[in-house]
C-alpha cells in the first residue's frame, strides 16, 4: 500500500502526526520541505498529500497546483493555523480534499486521512481539474476561528464552483449578508454585480417592481423604464434577506423565476432571463413558516438547495477577541481617531455577555467605545450600562415556558376567545388574531424600551426592519 506522504516545516506537528500514524499502522512519510516532496515526486507517489499552507521554501497552495497538474486525482489536504476563510477558499478553489485548521483533534485527523486513502484509488481515474479560476480575491470581513466558522469557511469554499441557490439562516446581526458577499467574492460571477435587497424594508405594493422592473406607463407614476433586480444582478448574485416575510403574490412570483428561469417586467409582455445566482436568508424559521401556511413549501424547497446555518455570537465567544479587534481598528480609521484597545479584564466581561444583537451590537459597541472611552485603554468600567449590570442576560426560559406558566392561564384564555370568535362564525378569525396579537406584541416591546425601535427589535427576536415593517403595517408608528 502507498504512503501518506507529510509536509510541514514545524517538527512538532510532524512528531505528533508520525507518532499517530505508527499507531494507526498506516504507511507514511515525512518531508520538512515541499521542495523535498516536489523531489520526491520524480520516484514515487503517495496515496494521499497532507500539506501545511505555510513553509519557508514554497507554500502549500503552490504544492497543491503543482500536484493537481500532475496528478489530479491525488487527494490533498491543507493544513494551516491561519484559519481565515481565504485559506480555505483557496485551497478548495486549487482542488483540495480537505482543510484542515490547526489546532485540531488528532483522532479527526487520522479518520479524514484514512478517508482520504480509501477514496485514491478511486480519485486516481480523474480528468484533471481545473486551475484557471485562480486569481486573487478581495478580503472579506469574516472573522473565526471558532469550530462554527470554520465550517462555514468550508462551506464557502465548496460552493465556489457551484451556482446553486443557496439559503443563510440565523439571528438578527449573524452577519448573513457578510457571508452572502462571500459567497458572491469567491464564486465564478465575482466579476459581476452583487445585489442586496431587503424584502421586508419595501412596502408591498412596490417589491414587485423593485424585483422585475416595470415598462413605462405599467401603472400611475410609472414614466419611464425601470430595471428590477434581477435585470440589476444580471450575471452575478441576487441577495434576497428577510425572505421569511416576503408577501405570498411575490412568493408566487419568485417561484415561477427560480423554477423557469424566466420573469416579466410588470406591465411587460417579453420574458426575460433570470440570469443570476440567488442567496436567501431570513431569522425565521422557513419550515415553521410553512407549517403556519405563511411561506409557500414548494418555494422553501427551491430556497433550500444548500442550506447554512450562521450561529449566534454567545456560540462563538473565541471570536469575540479577534471580531473586537477588528472592530475597533476599523472604527478608528473610520473616525480618524485613536486606536482603542481592551485590558483583559474589559474582554472578560464582553466575553459574559449574550450579545442579543450578536455580531452587528459588538461592532455597535466598539463604534460606540472609540467615541466615548476615555483613554487608549479599555476598561470594565468604560462599558455600558447593560455590561456592567448583567443586562441582557437570558434567563434559558422561551416564550413558551413563560406562557405556559404565565398568571391565569394565558394559552387557556386564548383558546375561549377563539372558540367564541367561531361560535359567532366571524369573517377572518385568523387574520384578526394576528393583527391583535402583532398590535400587543409590538406597542409592548416599544413600552418596554421607552420607544427605542432597535433594542425593541433584539429583544423580540426580529429584524429592524421587519419592526419598522410591522409598525407601519399596524398603524403604530
Amino acid at each position: 500500500m502507498r504512503q501518506i506522504w507529510v509536509v510541514d516545516d514545524d517538527r512538532s506537528i510532524r512528531w505528533v502526526l508520525e507518532k499517530a500514524l505508527t499507531r494507526a499502522q498506516m504507511p507514511f512519510r515525512l518531508f520538512e520541505s515541499a521542495a523535498d516532496v516536489v523531489k520526491a515526486f520524480e520516484r514515487d507517489t503517495p496515496s494521499v498529500l497532507l500539506s501545511d499552507i505555510r513553509m519557508h521554501d514554497m507554500s502549500g497552495l503552490d504544492l497543491l497546483a503543482f500536484v493537481k497538474n500532475k496528478y489530479p486525482g491525488l487527494p490533498v489536504i491543507i493544513m494551516t493555523a491561519f484559519s481565515d476563510l481565504d485559506s480555505a477558499v483557496s485551497a478548495f478553489q486549487g482542488g483540495a480534499y480537505e482543510y484542515l485548521a490547526k489546532p485540531f483533534d488528532i483522532n479527526s485527523a487520522i479518520d479524514l486521512l484514512r478517508r482520504a486513502r480509501e477514496e485514491s484509488a478511486v480519485a486516481e481515474s480523474t480528468d484533471a481539474s481545473e486551475l484557471d479560476e485562480k486569481g486573487e480575491v478581495r478580503r472579506t470581513e469574516i472573522i473565526g476561528q471558532s469550530r462554527a466558522m470554520q465550517e462555514v469557511f468550508r462551506a464557502i469554499g465548496r460552493l465556489s464552483h457551484s451556482h446553486v441557490t443557496v439559503l443563510l439562516t440565523g439571528e438578527s446581526g449573524t452577519g448573513k449578508e457578510v457571508v452572502a458577499r462571500a459567497l458572491h467574492q469567491h464564486s465564478l460571477r465575482s466579476r459581476a454585480p452583487f445585489v442586496a435587497i431587503n424584502t421586508a424594508a419595501i412596502p408591498r405594493e412596490l417589491l414587485e417592481s423593485e424585483l422585475f422592473g416595470h415598462e413605462r406607463g405599467a401603472f400611475t407614476g410609472a414614466n419611464q423604464l425601470q430595471y428590477g433586480r434581477f435585470e440589476q444582478a444580471k450575471g452575478g448574485t441576487l441577495f434576497l434577506d428577510e425572505i421569511g416575510d416576503m408577501p405570498a403574490d411575490l412568493q408566487t412570483r419568485l417561484l415561477r423565476v427560480l423554477s423557469d428561469g424566466y420573469f416579466y417586467r410588470v406591465g411587460g409582455t417579453q420574458s426575460i432571463k433570470a440570469d443570476v445566482r440567488v442567496i436567501a436568508a431570513t431569522n425565521q424559521n422557513l419550515e415553521e413558516r410553512v407549517r403556519q401556511g405563511l411561506f409557500r413549501e414548494d418555494l422553501y424547497h427551491r430556497l433550500n438547495v444548500i442550506h447554512l446555518q450562521l450561529p449566534p455570537l454567545r456560540e462563538r465567544t473565541e471570536d469575540i477577541e479577534a471580531l473586537a479587534d477588528h472592530f475597533l481598528s476599523a472604527a478608528a480609521s473610520n473616525l480618524k481617531t485613536e486606536r482603542k484597545r481592551l485590558t483583559p479584564e474589559a474582554l472578560q466581561v464582553i466575553r459574559r455577555f449574550p450579545f442579543p444583537g450578536n455580531v452587528r451590537q459588538l461592532e455597535n459597541l466598539c463604534n460606540w467605545l472609540t467615541v466615548m472611552a476615555p483613554s487608549q485603554w479599555i476598561r470594565p468600567d468604560d462599558l455600558p450600562f447593560e455590561f456592567k449590570t448583567g443586562n441582557g442576560q437570558t434567563s434559558g426560559e422561551t416564550a413558551s415556558d413563560v406562557m405556559a406558566t404565565g398568571a391565569g392561564g394565558w394559552t387557556d384564555q386564548l383558546a375561549e376567545v377563539v372558540r367564541e370568535l367561531l361560535n359567532r362564525g366571524t369573517p377572518k378569525t385568523m387574520e384578526e388574531l394576528n393583527r391583535v396579537f402583532e398590535t400587543t406584541v409590538y406597542k409592548t416591546a416599544l413600552a418596554f424600551t421607552h420607544g427605542k425601535k432597535i433594542e425593541a427589535a433584539q429583544k423580540l427576536g426580529v429584524g429592524r426592519n421587519t419592526l419598522t415593517r410591522k409598525l407601519q403595517e399596524l398603524g403604530l408608528r
